[in-house]
């Protein structure tokens, strides 16, 4: 697999981090405006935010926790050249299963939708890590 190949989810992933993030300044920003909110209220804490701008918020936290994982194991799979197209095709179901996580979160927040979403990327990711830890595991040891 090309380096490229490998490493767009990547670049997909962290685009759509960035685009949550805007998305999430944006309904702040207009609940702040509109007087929904008031600084004192969310200063120390984001449990104050009206639902929309808390469902953004969520949603990019969200992209700091299963996420890590994703980003935790790319540069592992390059460094040990055990990035195939198996990797690659697991890799884009991750991250299309975040999009789809993250645009169910900040649209209708339909959690049946949204869990499904979490549960395919969640279930892609631990199938990359397991063929990983096997591929890893099960090769000979350099001494």
């Amino acid at each position: 697999m090309t380096i490229q190949s490998i490493l767009l989810p990547v670049f997909v992933q962290v685009l759509l981090v960035f685009a949550i993030a805007v998305v999430m300044g944006q309904r702040r920003y207009e609940a702040v405006k509109a007087n929904a909110v008031r600084y004192d209220d969310v200063i120390l804490g984001q449990k104050s935010w009206p639902g929309p701008a808390q469902a953004a918020s969520n949603a990019f936290s969200n992209q700091f926790e299963l996420p890590v994982l994703f980003f935790a194991i790319v540069p592992l799979a390059i460094v040990t050249r055990k990035a195939d197209l198996l990797f690659v095709v697991l890799s884009w179901v991750f991250v299309l299963s975040r999009i789809l996580h993250a645009g169910v979160y900040v649209t209708t927040n339909a959690l049946p939708y949204r869990f499904g979403a979490f549960a395919v990327g969640a279930l892609a990711l631990l199938v990359m890590w397991i063929v990983f830890a096997v591929r890893i595991l099960a090769a000979p040891m350099a001494i």
